[in-house]
């Protein structure tokens, strides 16, 4: 059966909505490009996630071109057939062991890690109940899931248990982030728990952004809730932020990770974290218990950031882990004033609609441990003077 269309059919017009669409978000200040950067630079960087300052520790960028040199560049294929080497096995280990879980199971990416354990814990007959802000790979691990699934308020656990309490299914996932990327906030997880507990929910949580920064020796905030042995508890993490690399990993009881090692897709089909990732990890999990107060100094540069700005006007997050949001007055506001702080010589993050899940534009600014008296003095300096062009003073000082 064939389809009429009033639209050019011609090879040179098949995508054409895609200019229609770029001049939309032009318009509406959303455009995006990507900047790369040198290898040395200036520039004092307030935009990465290297929470800890390890991604250009020498003995993590070591470890990982040792690895690289005796185990090659990439890890050849699936973690099923030639992708997981002994590396990947001792990183498993010393990431359960330091955060104390069962087990971990280490994936290509945090993203990767997300789609693969929501996907694999649940399916047609489950109930999914998810924070409206969750990161987006969760959203998207929802989304693929097939379960029915329902957002709940932020942090709203009221909202959390009326749901779970009138699902339509027998099994149910809670899913959230443990602190939350835009403003850094943190979720109540003792809370949320004993909803989950009392309705006969697991709890799915994103502690991407509270490891290595939250909780004792930055163990995470499932470890700094009591949650990180309970046997309804799933965590899930990055090693691309305070660990300085790249990759994620489940980590949970010990047959949810046999089970998500025979069922979650991520796993199965993508190829296995490369050895100097793995490696790099594994130096930074060293360097960590090495120097248990890094995680402490990234928390303390962050509240001191936010306390400074604020004093200077501006509207600003309390801190729970290193993220910092400056509130901006529009996307266009936001995209200016990021700009002005990078001509200075600051690089700032820049979250726009559709980023935010509360349609509100920011400055995200992640604090370090490697960052001195010195460079917390510049930041507040050139925020604050660019922010006053922007307009994004709320109040007098």
């Amino acid at each position: 059966m064939s389809v009429s269309t009033d639209v050019a059919t011609g090879p040179e017009s098949v995508f054409d909505w895609i200019d229609t669409r770029a001049e939309a978000r032009a318009k509406a200040g959303l455009t995006r490009r990507v900047r790369p950067r040198p290898a040395g630079s200036a520039e004092l960087d307030l935009a990465s996630n290297d929470y800890l300052g390890l991604a250009r520790d020498k003995r993590v960028t070591g470890a990982a071109a040792a690895a690289a040199l005796r185990w090659g560049a990439g890890s050849t294929g699936s973690r099923l057939v030639t992708g997981s080497t002994e590396l990947h096995t001792e990183l498993e280990y010393e990431l359960a062991n330091f955060c104390g879980a069962q087990a971990a199971l280490v994936f290509s990416s945090g993203y990767a890690a997300n789609l693969g354990a929501l996907t694999a814990l649940s399916g047609p007959g489950t109930a999914i109940v998810a924070d409206q802000h969750i990161h987006a790979s969760l959203i998207d691990g929802t989304r693929l899931s097939k379960a029915d699934v329902v957002a709940a308020g932020h942090l709203d656990v009221p909202q959390v248990a009326h749901a779970l309490a009138t699902r339509g299914k027998r099994r149910a996932l809670v899913v959230t982030d443990s602190v939350f990327s835009v403003d850094g906030d943190l979720a109540p997880l003792a809370e949320l728990a004993a909803t989950c507990r009392a309705h006969g929910s697991a709890l799915v949580v994103d502690d991407a952004h509270g490891l290595g920064v939250v909780g004792e020796g930055g163990r995470g905030a499932v470890h700094a809730a009591g949650l990180a042995k309970a046997p309804d508890v799933v965590t899930t993490v990055t090693l691309s932020k305070s660990l300085g690399a790249q990759g994620g990993a489940v980590l949970g009881p010990s047959r949810v990770i046999r089970h998500l090692v025979d069922t979650a897709r991520t796993f199965i089909f993508d190829t296995g974290l490369a050895p100097g990732s793995a490696a790099a990890a594994l130096a930074a999990l060293k360097v960590l218990r090495e120097e248990p107060d890094r995680p402490a100094r990234a928390l303390d540069v962050a509240q001191d950031l936010a306390f400074r700005l604020r004093d200077k006007g501006f509207q600003v997050n309390t801190p729970a882990a290193a993220v910092v949001s400056v509130r901006a007055p529009s996307p266009e506001a936001a995209v200016a004033w990021a700009e002005a702080c990078r001509e200075r010589g600051v690089v700032v993050g820049c979250f726009r609609p559709p980023s935010v899940p509360d349609q509100v534009s920011r400055l995200r600014l992640t604090a370090r441990a490697d960052l001195t008296e010195a460079d917390v003095d510049r930041a507040v300096r050139v925020i604050s003077e660019t922010g006053a062009s922007a307009g994004a003073v709320s109040r007098p000082r």
